[in-house]
């Protein structure tokens, strides 16, 4: 048996594009509707985990772009919105 720790580390580990990835297949799985309640419940779980790991590694790659920004003299916010959302 695999524990909680061991669990956890693995989805830290993982690059943010894997963690989507494995996402995507839960919802899929999820919007089937096929599963029985508790395996849909388990999925759910797993599923909000690998959202909040998803979530903390892009609060550090944005960290670390400010971090960069700010490391040539003086700081600067740079918005991360696309260019077709600043239009609407």
């Amino acid at each position: 048996m695999v524990s909680a720790a061991k669990k956890s580390k693995s989805s830290k580990s993982k690059s943010y594009e894997s963690l989507m990835e494995e996402f995507e297949k839960i919802v899929s799985r999820l919007e089937d509707g096929d599963l029985s309640l508790d395996s849909s419940i388990e999925l759910f779980e797993k599923g909000m985990k690998l959202a909040a790991a998803g979530m903390k590694k892009l609060d550090l790659a944005e960290k670390k772009v400010q971090a960069l920004i700010s490391e040539h003299g003086k700081e600067r916010k740079v918005s991360f919105e696309a260019e077709d959302d600043k239009e609407s």
